[in-house]
């Protein structure tokens, strides 16, 4: 199985021309009976060498921060920040491993954070709760720094989401330690941190509209980013898994959802619809338990929604059509509905 970003590199080193890149992406497509831009390619497995290489670099991890460990507590993530870069250099900058690589990034990138972690738990100071959130701001800025190394050495698509996912840590470190009184309202916190992972998701679509480039996969990990962080603030603030969720807030979710249904049709991404799923789940559960059915309740409800899923799978590009053709001069800028990848 190929990437996208693996027929760009071989269109780069000359390997194959673009109009055959294009003619096989259209011919994929042809074969799918949808759209080469609705697909939302990304590759995490090349075959199943990169499950056994990565039950392999899972195991030389877990044993290299156990015995750094023994010595002292930072040493367990500095080693694993360590041996994951050099690993890195074969599975991922010679072989380019998908699944691997992820595993090596989110090592690296951990390990560096760790090890200042521990540090501190070998300091074991005792801070106040604005020293220690500007402290857990620092680390997630080194943690940050550590993303931007490893993307400029090896550029794996998900590690810009790695990055942003310490920058939001960061911001939330810095509001709280600036404004105490703040965590209680870390929801809003969390969705406005979302919303802004989203606008970036969206600027690196927006940067390759067709989807034929490493951008596109960047693009991917980074809404797989942003959709729970937009998701599950709002879900919560409505009470969502409360004991006694009533049946306005029931149809306010279902309603959400509708809405998320909408902005993933026209952005063309999924990870919306995946990470609000299981609040949906829940609230169509007990709409069902309310109406009397106890029993079946959780087979009412996943025979509906598993259906309303598959239905828009089924019809996913008419129903962008729809939706794109809705938006008007905004839909000129989202990812085109054509089903073919022009040369």
């Amino acid at each position: 199985m190929y990437s996208e970003s693996d027929l760009e590199d071989a269109v780069a080193a000359g390997a194959i021309s673009r109009d055959a890149a294009a003619a096989l992406r259209n011919h994929v497509a042809a074969s799918h009976a949808a759209p080469a831009v609705d697909e939302e390619h990304f590759r995490l497995l090349s075959g199943f060498n990169d499950i056994f290489v990565s039950i392999a670099v899972g195991l030389v991890l877990v044993a290299v921060a156990w015995i750094g460990k023994s010595v002292t507590t930072p040493l367990a993530g500095g080693l694993v920040a360590v041996i994951s870069w050099a690993l890195a250099e074969y599975f991922t900058k010679r072989r380019r491993m998908a699944l691997p690589s992820i595993l090596l990034l989110v090592g690296f990138v951990g390990g560096v954070a760790a090890t200042l972690i521990g540090v501190l738990v070998e300091l074991d100071p005792d801070f106040s709760e604005r020293t220690n959130a500007l402290i857990g701001a620092g680390i997630g800025l080194v943690a940050a720094g550590a993303a931007w190394l490893h993307w400029k050495r090896f550029m794996v698509p998900i590690t810009v989401a790695a990055g942003a996912a310490a920058l939001v840590g960061v911001a939330v470190a810095v509001t709280l330690a600036a404004i105490p009184a703040a965590k209680d309202a870390i929801y809003p916190i969390l969705f406005v941190s979302g919303l802004a992972v989203f606008a970036l998701a969206m600027w690196w679509d927006m940067s390759d509209r067709e989807r034929r480039t490493r951008r596109a996969d960047v693009a991917f990990w980074l809404h797989l980013a942003a959709a729970p962080l937009i998701a599950h603030p709002v879900f919560q603030m409505l009470g969502v898994f409360n004991e006694n969720i009533t049946l306005d807030t029931a149809a306010i979710v279902l309603a959400l959802y509708l809405v998320f249904a909408f902005v993933a049709l026209a952005v063309d991404r999924r990870a919306l619809l995946v990470s609000s799923l299981a609040y949906v789940l829940f609230a169509m559960y007990s709409l069902f338990h309310t109406a009397g059915a106890v029993e079946l309740a959780w087979a009412f409800t996943a025979l509906v929604i598993g259906s309303a899923l598959l239905t828009l799978s089924a019809f996913w590009h008419p129903m962008r059509e729809m939706v794109v053709g809705m938006l008007g001069s905004v839909g000129q800028r989202l990812p085109p509905v054509g089903s073919m990848v022009p040369a």
